[in-house]
């Protein structure tokens, strides 16, 4: 069984501190992240420590200002550290994805005194976050979302569900969105909670396909009191937080996507070499070569994709079209790569003892997250045909 995962990927990067930051995500993915991949994800192991160590190494932070304990690389760096992190574990670059949209509030929206006090322990002092947006009859429909936020002096009571959490019941804090006004995106808020606020708990863990390292689950406010001092952004300013987040997490998930796409071919491809049938390897045979160039294919367009998008956006050019796109794209042809990737290997493909099958089942979930590839499809089309009539 191959062991050694996908062979480096040939990067252009703009600076060399970008290259030797690369070169140290890999050798922190050789030695603490590939050995132990396999083995907790069967076991549904949240890697904590993981995350603290990424934290304390400066790559829980790496596309916000290093004035707030960032790493002030830019996007275009920052995707590929989280493809290099994903590649060897879903569940860690994922993860590192979505505590990167958990900051963005913050970092974007919030006061100047707020990102003194909260960002650096946030980005580099060992915490994990969490996004809280969706809600059990409120998903694509974001804007009709019904946890509550009511005001009460100084500090504002929240009431409500949040569903489908990435990090629900292990994050040290949660940025939500709750109703503040009126029906509809104008009467939605932002909040950072901290997860040891009183009333604030986390139900069991979602029992799901894939990605069994990374619970999932809802999280519950019982009259929850936040002070006016963790509102991010204005009052009725929370979709507007919601969506700029959501146009960065997407390049997150893109990358992921090609991350995991690129190990699945790494594994194909020692397989293809290694296994023999009719006496010689199966990478001799040229029905599986077209196989393994439609799958090397994919990846590097997606690649070049999420990496486009990820240079209009430090370029401060709008990018949401992009995104969208990216998104869409790199996630499909995840899944299309690791269906792949498990034909190649067989029967041995379809069993845990190698990774494969595993990488098939994660690709799943990427077309469904940060917005379902349906919504990318809406999105995209109404920056290319305008919004729909409604005749």
């Amino acid at each position: 069984m191959p062991q050694d995962g996908p062979q480096p990927v040939e990067r252009e990067l703009p600076t060399d501190e970008a290259r030797d930051l690369l070169g140290l995500v890999r050798e922190l993915v050789q030695r603490e992240i590939r050995p132990v991949a396999a083995e907790e994800e069967a076991s549904c192991t949240f890697p904590r420590e993981t995350f603290r160590l990424l934290s304390h190494s400066g790559l829980l932070g790496l596309p916000y200002a290093e004035e707030h304990g960032g790493g002030g690389q830019p996007y275009e760096v920052y995707l590929q550290v989280l493809e290099e992190l994903a590649a060897a574990r879903l569940t860690v670059g994922l993860g590192t994805s979505v505590h990167s949209l958990s900051c963005h509030g913050l970092a974007h929206f919030g006061s100047k005194e707020q990102r003194t006090e909260r960002l650096p322990d946030m980005l580099g002092g060992g915490l994990l976050g969490a996004y809280c947006l969706s809600e059990p009859a409120s998903g694509s429909d974001a804007a009709s979302l019904r946890t509550r936020a009511v005001r009460d002096g100084e500090d504002w009571v929240l009431t409500g569900t949040k569903a489908w959490i990435t990090h629900g019941g292990v994050a040290d804090f949660y940025t939500v969105l709750a109703r503040t006004g009126e029906d509809g995106p104008r009467g939605i808020t932002a909040f950072l909670v901290p997860a040891d606020a009183e009333g604030l708990s986390a139900a069991p863990p979602e029992r799901k396909m894939g990605l069994n390292g990374s619970p999932t689950a809802q999280v519950h406010f019982d009259q929850v009191r936040v002070p006016d001092a963790r509102r991010l952004g204005e009052e009725g300013q929370g979709l507007t937080v919601a969506l700029s987040s959501l146009d960065a997490g997407r390049l997150g998930i893109a990358a992921c996507a090609v991350g995991l796409a690129q190990a699945a071919l790494g594994e194909a491809l020692v397989y293809t070499a290694q296994r023999e049938q009719f006496g010689r390897p199966l990478a001799d045979f040229q029905g599986l070569r077209f196989t393994l160039a439609d799958m090397g294919t994919q990846i590097e367009a997606g690649r070049a994709l999420y990496l486009a998008a990820a240079r209009r956006r430090d370029a401060a050019k709008p990018f949401s079209r992009q995104a969208a796109m990216a998104k869409l794209f790199c996630t499909d042809a995840a899944m299309r790569v690791t269906t792949d990737a498990v034909q190649l290997l067989g029967g041995y493909g379809y069993t845990a003892d190698f990774p494969v099958e595993r990488y098939l089942r994660e690709a799943k979930v990427l077309q469904i997250v940060e917005g379902t590839n349906q919504i990318q499809r809406m999105v995209i089309a109404r920056h290319l045909a305008g919004p729909e009539s409604r005749s």
